[in-house]
């Protein structure tokens, strides 16, 4: 028996999805949460084979839950199920070892195999995920990421300069070269640019 945790902050998609998965003999849904860090919790407490998460949550979303699946190594093989076909979201999930990358429009048959295949050991990403992250890759280095996420939280640069250790020249220089690097006119264009792409 294949055990599931689904992490879907919409919480009738979550329901059908579950019960859908549930009337397939080998697959069990043990668990099922609104936000990211009850989705993490469950997956410390119950080690689920596999957890399905959507990208877009709550308190943590998708990915962040990967990064830490990841970090902790806890054996459970993550599969993202969404509706955002972004290149950035998909590159960071390859980061974070994803085992399955899927948009939410397919089938639940195609789903459920795709979890067996997953639980095999392959690994499932939707082809139009592939073909758009070819060529789109994140001009922004780490840092440059970190910068603009702590941008996007509305730190100040000096804020930023003690968070990450920097001086607060270095962090003009890396905002600077973030609004080179993404054509942007200011803070909010960079943020907005930045955040479409899934680059943050």
């Amino acid at each position: 028996m294949i055990t599931i945790v689904i992490a879907e902050d919409q919480g009738m998609l979550r329901g059908a999805l579950g019960s859908l998965l549930d009337l397939e003999a080998d697959l069990h849904v043990i668990g099922q949460a609104g936000n990211g860090q009850e989705a993490l919790h469950l997956l410390q407490t119950l080690q689920p084979n596999v957890c399905l998460l959507d990208i877009e949550m709550p308190l943590m979303t998708g990915l962040d839950v990967a990064e830490k699946v990841q970090e902790q190594q806890l054996a459970t093989k993550v599969i993202i199920v969404t509706t955002f076909a972004r290149p950035g979201y998909f590159e960071r999930a390859i980061k974070a070892g994803v085992h399955g990358y899927l948009l939410k429009d397919g089938s639940s048959d195609a789903l459920a195999q795709c979890i067996r295949q997953v639980v095999s050991g392959k690994r499932e990403y939707a082809p139009e995920l592939i073909v758009g992250a070819i060529g789109a890759g994140n001009p922004l280095s780490m840092r440059e990421q970190n910068v603009l996420r702590l941008v996007a939280d509305g730190y100040t640069a000096k804020e930023i300069a003690h968070t990450l250790f920097l001086s607060s020249g270095t962090v003009r220089n890396y905002i600077s070269e973030i609004y080179q690097k993404l054509h942007a006119k200011n803070k909010m264009d960079a943020i907005i640019i930045a955040k479409e792409k899934g680059w943050i």
